[in-house]
């Protein structure tokens, strides 16, 4: 929910500040790549920030341990390179296929423990880090208005398909870390704003992705892993686009 509160707010600020801009701005501007819309396909470089976190549900033996009294997932933050593939459908209509697209983010989820092992540097309160290098592909359609001098608002939505390149499940000393299957599939939706220059159209963007899959490869016999059982991502990134 405080994700989706940051995103809300942060969304508005840039409606407000981007119509006022154009607002003042465009009757004194001149049409930049008048043309451009007309080319069947763009090629274009994103750079991502995100704000991610798991969506975390227990499992029946929760209740049951003695040992692991709280399990919460933490908001962490990461950063993101992709290569922007655009096909021109209609008008109003484009497809978009990021890729490759990899995303370096460091999910965390905070445990209390009532019997802290002291022998493996466990306190009563304690985070266990999984770091991730996604590679994923997410295909969107991408739903546009009317170009507005050098503006236009657009909406996208699609799917995710992600890969864990470090991926913990396989790893022999798996103790001090929740196991992650290594593949993901998701949904995603956003808005973003095309600014066109001279030279380029620069789109910063906002969208929300959403694991489906169950990526907890869940052991019983892993204090910290017992206990949960289902483990799916949960991410808000917000992007630049350069187009050309």
């Amino acid at each position: 929910m405080q994700l989706l509160k940051k995103a809300r707010f942060f969304l508005l600020i840039c409606c407000f500040s981007t119509f006022g801009i154009t607002a003042f701005g465009q009757l004194r501007e001149s049409i930049n790549l008048p043309d451009n819309d007309d080319k069947w396909y763009h090629i274009g470089i994103v750079v991502m920030g995100t704000m991610n976190r798991f969506q975390i549900n227990q499992h029946p033996t929760f209740l049951q341990s003695d040992s692991v009294l709280v399990s919460n997932p933490n908001n962490s933050f990461g950063f993101g390179i992709g290569g922007m593939h655009t096909f021109r459908i209609s008008n109003r209509f484009e497809a978009r296929v990021v890729f490759p697209q990899l995303l370096f983010v460091n999910k965390s989820i905070n445990y209390h423990l009532k019997y802290p092992d002291a022998g493996n540097e466990e306190t009563p309160v304690m985070d266990q880090q999984v770091e991730s290098i996604l590679l994923g592909v997410p295909i969107q359609l991408k739903l546009k208005s009317d170009r507005i001098g050098n503006f236009r608002v657009y909406m996208m939505g699609g799917v995710k398909f992600e890969t864990d390149l470090s991926s913990k499940a396989n790893a022999r000393n798996a103790d001090k870390f929740v196991k992650l299957k290594k593949s993901d599939f998701g949904i995603e939706a956003g808005i973003g704003f095309n600014f066109y220059n001279k030279m380029f159209i620069l789109s910063p963007e906002i969208k929300i992705s959403n694991g489906i899959s169950n990526v907890h490869a869940r052991d019983p016999n892993l204090k910290f892993s017992n206990v949960i059982d289902k483990i799916q991502s949960r991410q808000i990134i917000f992007s630049l686009i350069f187009e050309g």
